[in-house]
């Protein structure tokens, strides 16, 4: 986290879903490095 905060519990359960997702979120990352609008990713439930 670069700024802000969170309760653990919701700290936890989004460093989860980044776990879950991390080949999306690069997948996203690189195709925003290259101008493009990332593809969607299964949010939090």
């Amino acid at each position: 986290m670069i700024e802000g905060s969170l309760a653990n519990r919701q700290r936890r359960l989004v460093e989860a879903w980044a776990e879950i997702h991390q080949l999306e979120l690069m997948s996203d990352w690189d195709l925003l490095q290259e101008g493009k609008l990332p593809n969607k990713i299964e949010p939090l439930h």
